[in-house]
């Protein structure tokens, strides 16, 4: 079923009588994750942390005469980590005479069905939403950040895979506790504290890691004789626990790990409307005309709380 680029007349959006189902999934597990510790700003550049480091820790070795002599200072360089809101921007157009026509309906219809969707203003106003909404989930997760140098180019946020500072490549190999183990441990090593870790994946990697760690010893025994299979959804590892969440927008082959203790939302207002608004836009004739408009990015913290794994093979492997 196509989507209609433009107006919504009588003809090019039909009335069906039935149970309305969207055919695409809206869900967004990642935004509804981070969505409550959403931030405003006034600027859409963003500081996502600003960070310092230490030499390697070492054994002084000072005398009681060398200490009479104070050390050389050691003086510590901050250094400012960015990300940028960008602009989500949707129209809605239904026609007068589309308004006015709820009771026509197409295809089958009998006397106890009624039009699914008898306000169509309203009805495209929420799939607009929705779309809305799965573009961020999709941008905070694959977005690749750009900074606007003129109006003419679009601010564009920098998402999760993106940011993640710790890579395990598996070269096409199957995903193995070996290679989680490994990300573990070099995220870990890379600072990475595992304040609320949470592992990121598709459908093909979500049932990998039941496979992996349901099989462990007295794990996938059943609570009951009548009822079978495992799903994982949080894992012990040497550095904390680790959450499993199943997103839809996870591209095929990646794995990542997210520390939500850092990530949040941040959203930029348009003075006296907010964010995400609809109002309606000029008219230019007999039809309502809407705008949805609003400014999102991505504040990820620090790239070495996050790892992903990436090239990971669909063999399988124990």
């Amino acid at each position: 079923m196509a989507n209609v680029n433009g107006t919504g007349t009588v003809f090019n959006l039909p009335n069906f009588a039935g149970q309305l189902y969207s055919a695409t999934p809206a869900v967004t597990p990642f935004l509804n994750l981070i969505r409550g510790n959403v931030v405003k700003t006034d600027n859409f550049q963003f500081s996502t942390g600003v960070e310092y480091s230490h030499q390697a820790a070492s054994q002084p070795a000072i005398s009681e005469n060398a200490s009479l002599t104070a050390p050389t200072a050691i003086s510590y360089v901050r250094s400012q980590n960015t990300n940028v809101t960008q602009i989500f921007h949707e129209k809605v157009s239904v026609t007068y005479a589309k308004q006015s026509s709820g009771g026509r309906l197409s295809g089958v219809s009998s006397s106890l069905d009624q039009n699914c969707a008898p306000n169509e203003l309203d009805f495209q106003t929420a799939r607009a939403i929705e779309k809305i909404a799965r573009d961020i989930e999709y941008t905070f997760i694959n977005g690749t950040y750009q900074l606007a140098a003129n109006s003419s180019q679009a601010n564009k946020t920098r998402g999760m895979l993106a940011a993640a500072g710790t890579v395990i490549d598996c070269e096409n190999a199957a995903l193995s506790q070996d290679f989680l183990k490994s990300a573990y441990k070099s995220a870990y090593n890379a600072g990475a504290d595992f304040t609320n870790m949470v592992l990121v994946c598709g459908s093909d990697i979500k049932q990998r890691i039941t496979d992996i760690y349901g099989s462990q010893w007295g794990f996938a025994l059943p609570p009951t004789r009548n009822i079978g299979g495992v799903n994982v959804t949080q894992i012990e590892t040497d550095f904390g626990t680790v959450s499993v969440l199943l997103s839809r927008f996870m591209p095929d082959g990646v794995l990542l790990g997210a520390d939500i203790s850092c990530v949040r939302p941040v959203e930029q207002d348009v003075p006296d409307k907010g964010n995400f608004f609809r109002e309606p836009l000029s008219k230019t004739g007999a039809a309502e005309e809407y705008q949805i408009f609003g400014q999102i990015g991505l504040d990820h913290g620090p790239g070495w709380k996050h790892f992903k794994i990436v090239n990971i093979g669909t063999a399988q492997s124990n």
